[in-house]
């Protein structure tokens, strides 16, 4: 039995190839392991904030120094991190929009990358402090990015997957539903992206 977070940062609900290629990581993984449950996070329908000014001097206020309005503030990033705690294993949807993930999915990111709680700065340099958890990220795109010409324009996994190793979340693993704009691919890129599903 795992406890499994998926986040969502698509806008576009049950159209979303991620949203569908995330169910489907998340039934094998049911599979694999019953009694499975899951939290889901869409951080679209919730309007996962974006940093203000308000949230960083929160977030370097110690507690007891915090104001009603510092912790209003803090609460937000208080709860995902504790979401992310508490989870086994990570679902995260990222569709490619303009070659970058969806800036929902990055104010996430900015909220759950907090110095002292999820990394820390050793003599050695950082230290994540997110251990023992698997990720997987569902990944789609109107192009091909995993190869061909587009591959160097690909700042989506390359971008994910170092910032969570940097919290300590260095087990990665993406699937992908690509050529969705293309006439050619796009009528089995779905089936093709949930075929690719292996869980390790």
């Amino acid at each position: 039995m795992k406890k499994i977070l998926h986040i969502i940062s698509s806008p576009r609900s049950g159209d979303s190839y991620t949203i569908k290629l995330g169910n489907a990581v998340i039934e094998k993984i049911q599979a694999a392991y019953p009694g499975s449950t899951v939290k889901e996070s869409n951080l679209v329908k919730t309007h996962f904030p974006h940093l203000e000014e308000a949230h960083l001097s929160s977030f370097f206020t110690p507690a007891e120094n915090r104001t009603p309005e510092n912790w209003a503030a803090v609460k937000p990033s208080d709860e995902a991190i504790q979401d992310l705690m508490d989870a086994d294993i990570i679902v995260i949807g990222a569709p490619i929009y303009n070659f970058n993930i969806h800036s929902t999915l990055k104010a996430w990111i900015d909220h759950i990358a907090r110095a002292g709680i999820t990394f820390k700065y050793g003599e050695n340099g950082p230290v994540g402090l997110v251990q023992s958890k698997k990720v997987y990220i569902a990944l789609a795109s109107g192009g091909v990015y995993s190869e061909g010409p587009l591959q160097s324009i690909d700042y989506v996994e390359p971008y994910l997957k170092t910032v969570l190793g940097f919290i300590g979340l260095k087990d990665v693993t993406v699937f992908r539903v690509e050529g969705t704009a293309m006439p050619d691919l796009k009528e089995a890129a779905l089936a093709k992206g949930i075929g690719s599903i292996h869980l390790n």
